[in-house]
């Protein structure tokens, strides 16, 4: 019995290992099979793919940064241009104790506490896994001194870097510009224009004047190299490659001698002035002072420059001649004579009896003229060119705030000047229905009389005035203002001129325009508020000075520059063009605080005259312009006076 039962159960093992054995040898079957299909469908259908992700990771792409296109004057001055410097580059990512590594770099190579802050805050604007210099300008020995030591420093770099630089240093800056290294808002911008796959291995790119305005001209296209690397992300061997393309050369319609000169003659002085041709609308000077070098800002401005310059009363970095808004003052005066004569209000030989004020019909106040007795009588050009308040006081009445104004704005008051760099504020030519959204209060007559001599709300830039004395000068033809003359192609070198583009062409009467130059040369001869500027001169001069308040004073008080601070003191502008009789430049000048125009900013627009039409340079031991690290709050330009505040030229 014992016996039949462990027969039954071997055979039944028999049979459940068979069993077992085939459901076994189906799931090998199975498995294998998948795994056959798998292979297949991996080494067959997918090897495109696949084979293109191997690839990739043998095969790197570096990108070539190009060449940098440089930045010339008319005369071919250099005023940009790039050399190779060896810098000490590290990734903090490949780094496992930074701070060891620093130091015992500094044990090698001199590292100074600026180049730590600087490779802080680039640290901080960077990526873990980019390189960031912390040492730029090696010298051969401190190069040759890190090669034999690389071993040592796993993560540190000696790499030949192209930096940017400025040979003038300070002069031009403005126009100019300066490049600085790209930040999150650059790379949105490169991303929305589509361009980012062209900064690929691009650190910098322009900040303010042509830098910026004429960067894709200027920055180039990029190269790549294909690399093959091996297991450890070495490179072993270059694959392919392409060059890099530099960027065009671009020569500006700057004269450096003239924009030396100029600054120069500001001194310690703040303000700006803009020079223009007046038939081509090109920029012979553009200056802001005081300026700053933009060599600071090419490896990266560390925080003391940066505070400096940005905490100045001085404001440096303000483009002045774009950004700056001043009261026109006086040199408003020949534009709204224009008006007058264009309109019929003052056709000659139309005169007044100047008493010293003008009173408003059924009004006793008195809006006073800058000389209390006044001036006799008065005719249009006298007016101009003893700058009569008193007779544009009672021209801006009858011609009223509209009229006056949409005179005036074709000479480009109140609006942009279309110039060839960004950062161009519109300044402000008052309306009714400007003081209507913007006080929610009506306009009054008062206001219109105050308009007529350049002050109220009306504001101006540096721009602006220069390129109206250029329309003025060029007949009412308004021709866009431009700093760049020419674009050089890097690889054809072909030349390519900017146009000379008409923006506005005024249908003016002759002689009304020769009633108007009259009165500005009369403004530079003897009798004139500008004659010692026209004096000697060898060419004649049309001219109009303007004094513009900062700060209002009392109905009866007189004004008295030395008892206010020099920062409340008025502005000097000056405007002119010459030769009169066939002008060749047309500028504006703005001396802030420096009181009269005729005394401190018509001389320096005699020096650029000189220079220009003459040849003539200031003698070499006149006293050097010594310029502060950034020292006026520009709030304090843009003041306005009050109607019964008194006005003085």
């Amino acid at each position: 019995m014992a016996y039949s039962t462990e027969l039954r159960n071997h055979q039944n093992e028999q049979h459940n290992f068979r069993v077992r054995l085939t459901i076994a040898a189906l799931i090998a079957l199975v498995t294998f099979s998948a795994l056959g299909l798998r292979f297949y469908y991996l080494q067959v259908n997918r090897y495109d793919y696949y084979h293109t992700l191997a690839e990739s990771n043998r095969i790197s792409i570096v990108p070539i940064s190009p060449n940098r296109g440089l930045i010339l004057d008319r005369n071919g001055v250099v005023l940009a241009h790039n050399f190779f410097v060896y810098t000490l580059e590290v990734t903090p990512s490949k780094i496992s104790n930074l701070d060891t590594t620093i130091a015992d770099l500094g044990q090698m190579v001199e590292i100074s506490a600026i180049d730590l802050k600087r490779f802080k805050k680039l640290k901080a604007e960077s990526h873990s896994f980019e390189s960031v210099p912390i040492r730029t300008h090696l010298n051969e020995i401190e190069a040759a001194k890190f090669a034999v030591n690389r071993y040592r420093f796993p993560g540190v770099e000696l790499k030949s870097r192209l930096y940017r630089h400025y040979p003038q240093g300070e002069l031009g800056t403005h126009a100019v510009g300066y490049i600085s290294r790209i930040n999150e808002r650059d790379l949105a911008q490169l991303k929305e224009d589509n361009v980012i796959s062209n900064y690929k291995g691009t650190d910098h790119i322009g900040k303010g004047g042509v830098e910026q305005a004429y960067e894709r001209e200027l920055h180039g296209t990029t190269g790549f190299q294909q690399v093959e690397i091996n297991a450890d992300g070495k490179a072993v061997r270059v694959l392919s490659s392409a060059a890099p393309t530099s960027g065009n050369n671009i020569v500006l319609s700057i004269d450096a001698k003239l924009q030396a000169i100029a600054e120069k003659a500001f001194g310690e002085r703040r303000g700006s002035l803009v020079a223009i041709q007046p038939k081509t609308g090109e920029v012979l000077g553009f200056v802001s002072m005081p300026t700053f070098n933009p060599n600071l800002f090419v490896d990266g401005i560390d925080y003391d420059n940066w505070n400096l310059l940005n905490n100045s009363l001085d404001k440096p970095l303000i483009n002045r001649a774009l950004k700056g808004i001043y009261p026109p003052g006086s040199t408003f005066k020949p534009f709204v004579a224009l008006a007058g004569l264009e309109n019929g209000k003052r056709e000659p030989p139309y005169s007044i009896q100047d008493a010293g004020y003008y009173t408003l019909p059924n009004s006793r106040h008195r809006y006073r003229d800058w000389k209390p007795s006044g001036h006799g009588t008065v005719d249009m050009r006298k007016a101009i060119t003893i700058s009569c308040d008193t007779f544009f006081y009672g021209l801006a009445m009858e011609l009223g705030i509209e009229r006056l104004t949409d005179f005036v704005r074709h000479f480009g008051f109140g609006q942009k000047t279309e110039i060839d760099i960004r950062g161009e504020v519109s300044g402000l030519l008052p309306t009714p229905e400007w003081k209507k959204r913007r006080f929610k209060q009506p306009w009054y007559m008062g206001e219109t009389v105050i308009v007529g001599i350049g002050q109220g709300y009306t504001l101006t830039t540096p721009m602006q005035l220069a390129y109206a004395t250029a329309t003025l000068a060029n007949q009412g033809t308004a021709i866009r203002p431009h700093i760049v003359n020419a674009v050089v192609n890097s690889k054809t070198h072909v030349v390519t001129p900017i146009p000379h583009t008409v923006l506005d062409k005024i249908d003016l009467k002759m002689q009304n325009l020769e009633i108007v130059k009259a009165g500005m040369v009369d403004v530079t001869l003897p009798g004139g508020t500008a004659a010692s500027v026209g004096a000697n001169a060898g060419y004649s001069i049309a001219a109009k000075t303007g004094t513009a308040q900062v700060i209002g004073i009392k109905q009866n008080e007189k004004y008295n520059e030395k008892s206010i601070n020099e920062r409340h003191r008025d502005h000097a502008l000056f405007i002119a063009y010459a030769p009169a009789d066939d002008p060749k430049i047309a500028l504006a000048v703005i001396v802030e605080n420096g009181g009269h125009g005729g005394s401190a900013a018509g001389p320096i627009a005699r020096k650029v005259m000189d220079y220009f039409l003459l040849g003539k340079e200031p003698p070499e031991d006149a006293p050097k312009a010594e310029l502060p690290l950034p020292t006026t709050a520009l709030g304090e330009a843009s003041t306005v006076v009050n109607a019964e505040e008194e006005h003085y030229d």
